[in-house]
């Protein structure tokens, strides 16, 4: 077991936020400089009521006053095993403090927490490492870059083989529109999910985090004529752009789709003002990994933190990991239908 941090300072009240707290949470998260989308109150209501599984809103006050706040949410299952994590389902997460002693205290709660529940691990899914004493692992890299006002200057950015991409999908008279619902989008995506060996989520969780988080996720189909071809989640936070969750048909490859949806995407979030573009996080090496990078955009490493509580090691639950090759290949040969119908049984659990 990882060692436990000090004792909290006497001064500071911790405890899990209730319902009516969201509004005076988010302030909190906004005005913070390490603020995220991922820390925004309304993950709670995703990850309770589209997940079905128990969080941990954890509020720290000094006088009454809002000092820290550490989002956390407990996933377990017989496959991947039992972790507190902030945040699931979430590339980002951690302890927001006005101070280093709040964000200490936070941790502190948060892993005698995982200890009272006897989990495996608490993860603490940090831009940046923030102690030293709680074990991490080279996986995860985000990809994020600060986009110049001018959108020529931006495509002029990006290197040249994959600018001749994003030109050619231009050229191909692709055209992406913003979608109202979920439903081309999630055809779109299961699809592609399907072809990856991966579970994908139910339509009611894309439909909820649209619900929750109203014009700040967003929904856009790259169209080829009349047929869709690709579509993107994306999440607006301040002055960032985050494209989330997207997939494309077999044609969107030859069409170059992918290439005009990102495109498009740091178009518009360049004529509304938004100065950072957060490509999201990809696991080292990988085909997304490679392909940010040919977009320019430079990898910086997301040392996400583990306190061991049952576990003796820092867990392996990535799908590069051998043990589930079978499963990811016996998923690409099932029906579409059947992925659709399960993937939400299994993906609930891949946080």
């Amino acid at each position: 077991m990882t060692a436990a941090p000090q004792a909290a300072a006497p001064d500071l009240k911790i405890q899990v936020a209730a319902e009516e707290e969201g509004a005076s949470w988010d302030e909190f998260v906004r005005a913070h400089p390490s603020g995220t989308f991922f820390h925004l109150f309304g993950w709670r209501r995703v990850v309770r009521d589209g997940l079905r599984h128990p969080v941990y809103y954890l509020v720290a006050r000094r006088a009454g006053k809002i000092a820290g706040v550490l989002p956390l949410a407990r996933v377990k299952s017989a496959l991947f095993g039992d972790a507190l994590a902030s945040m699931p389902f979430c590339v980002y997460g951690g302890a927001l403090a006005e101070s280093e002693e709040v964000a200490r205290a936070l941790e502190q709660h948060a892993a005698e927490l995982a200890t009272k529940m006897s989990v495996d691990y608490l993860e603490v899914r940090n831009h940046a490492r923030s102690r030293q004493d709680w074990p991490s692992k080279d996986l995860y890299y985000t990809f994020r870059r600060t986009l110049d006002p001018d959108p020529e200057k931006n495509l002029a950015a990006i290197p040249r083989k994959q600018r001749a991409e994003v030109r050619a999908g231009i050229k191909k008279n692709l055209t992406a529109v913003l979608d109202d619902g979920v439903d081309r989008f999630y055809d779109i995506y299961s699809t592609n999910l399907r072809s990856l060996g991966t579970p994908v989520q139910s339509r009611s969780y894309f439909a909820l985090l649209r619900k929750v988080f109203g014009k700040d996720c967003e929904v856009s189909t790259v169209m080829n004529g009349n047929e869709p071809v690709a579509s993107l989640m994306t999440f607006w936070f301040r002055d960032e752009v985050l494209p989330y969750y997207g997939g494309g048909l077999a044609a969107a490859r030859p069409l170059s789709a992918y290439d005009f949806m990102y495109w498009d995407l740091m178009r518009r979030a360049t004529e509304r003002g938004t100065r950072i573009y957060d490509f999201g996080r990809s696991k080292k090496d990988t085909g997304p990994f490679k392909y940010k990078k040919h977009w320019g955009f430079e990898p910086q490493a997301l040392p996400y933190q583990y306190f061991l509580v049952n576990s003796r090691a820092v867990p392996d639950v990535s799908p590069a990991n051998p043990k589930y090759h079978m499963f990811i290949e016996a998923w690409k040969r099932m029906p579409l239908p059947m992925t659709r119908l399960l993937g939400p049984m299994v993906a609930r659990y891949l946080g």
